[in-house]
């Protein structure tokens, strides 16, 4: 059976008119409706992206393919949060359920002034922005939280010891996640064992998700900084997190640009080396923990997403699971050296092709070939 390729799967949130639904047909070229009110996105609005890869570029100059596969993005518009949504209040119950099925949260915070936009809180003002988001996410995971506890004290009655004994573990769990929580830190920074991580896991808390913030700006702020996106920066740093600036407005136009020289001067005429977009994903990427391989070719020069650390035979069951059932040996390169020696055959004369087996950790940048008996 192939395996899909492994897609970032990004959630967009933040409070209503903040530019979330602008920002993300910007990133998918995919119109998401947007509207000057509060709940205009209910259903949310899902777009696969294409994910930009000087390297895989080059290959394909290189190797000249008949097709070539980027890796790809998945980013998933989600209903505008308000105070309350963990009680239910505005579309809160979609939202929730709609976060729950994401791998990274990227919450778009409002670091522009425009009176012609209104915020619900008729102020901008990102802190209290992120602060009421943080609450809302706290607040639903509390209340799975008590579901959890109250399934674990009755399997505590269970006369079976190994039901008990699951059932201590999870509530010494989530006595610790408890604490933090109601002290306003999320699940993602409480130290927990890996027994319990597992005996919790099926609780999905939003919180122990990792959340990236993006701060929408407006050219000016492109330009000349912002102490907006200052205060933003501050709480990503604090949290462990990281702060990705993105003007939605110039995205949108960066969007409809298909040349790519002259992608490249709307970029270098605001000062930028990179869209927002890469500068997102790659945020995204660390936070993850993934890494990217390739596999390259006369017929195909494809990017492959993995998790860092993944062993070889993991990589090869990324492209089919027969690959790592039957994996044998992967005969791996590095991009570098195909960039300093130019072709395959060189790279094999100064020592550089290497046979690699099972416990082989794959490198970012890693071009593999898999032998498999199937």
């Amino acid at each position: 059976m192939y395996n899909r390729n492994m897609a970032l799967n990004c959630g967009i949130v933040g409070l209503p008119n903040v530019g979330k639904s602008t920002i993300f047909s910007a990133l998918s070229s995919a119109p998401a409706e947007a509207a000057n009110y509060p709940f205009c996105t209910i259903q949310p609005n899902v777009g696969i992206v294409n994910l930009e890869d000087e390297r895989l570029t080059k290959l394909a100059e290189i190797f000249k393919p008949q097709r070539t596969i980027p890796a790809t993005v998945e980013f998933v518009d989600i209903a505008g949060l308000v105070k309350g949504a963990s009680k239910g209040e505005g579309l809160g119950n979609q939202f929730l359920a709609h976060i729950r099925e994401v791998g990274v949260i990227a919450q778009v915070v409002r670091c522009f002034e425009d009176p012609d936009i209104v915020h619900v809180d008729n102020r901008i003002d990102p802190q209290s922005d992120m602060e009421t988001i943080a609450i809302e996410l706290a607040l639903a995971d509390l209340d799975t939280l008590a579901k959890r506890r109250e399934r674990a004290e009755r399997s505590l009655k269970v006369q079976a010891k190994a039901e008990q004994k699951a059932a201590e573990t999870v509530l010494a769990a989530l006595d610790k996640i408890s604490a933090a929580l109601e002290a306003g830190s999320p699940v993602r920074q409480v130290p927990l064992r890996e027994d319990e991580k597992a005996a919790v896991y099926d609780c999905h808390f939003i919180t122990m998700k990792p959340q990236l913030y993006v701060c929408n700006v407006d050219e000016a702020g492109i330009r000349q900084g912002s102490p907006l996106v200052a205060a933003v920066q501050q709480r990503a740093q604090a949290e462990g997190s990281e702060g990705v600036i993105i003007c939605g407005k110039f995205e949108a136009e960066l969007a409809s640009i298909e040349n790519k020289e002259e992608k490249q001067a709307f970029l270098r005429d605001l000062g930028l080396s990179e869209s927002g977009l890469s500068a997102l994903v790659r945020a995204a990427y660390r936070l993850l923990g993934l890494s990217t391989f390739f596999t390259a070719g006369a017929d195909e020069c494809r990017a492959w997403t993995i998790y860092t650390g993944d062993r070889a035979p993991k990589a090869a069951g990324t492209i089919h699971t027969d690959f790592e059932k039957g994996f044998i040996k992967a005969e791996v390169y590095a991009y570098e050296d195909l960039l300093r020696y130019g072709t395959e055959a060189k790279i094999k004369e100064a020592g550089k092709y290497r046979i690699e087996g099972k416990d082989y950790i794959v490198r970012d940048g890693d071009v593999m070939f898999f032998r498999f008996n199937g």
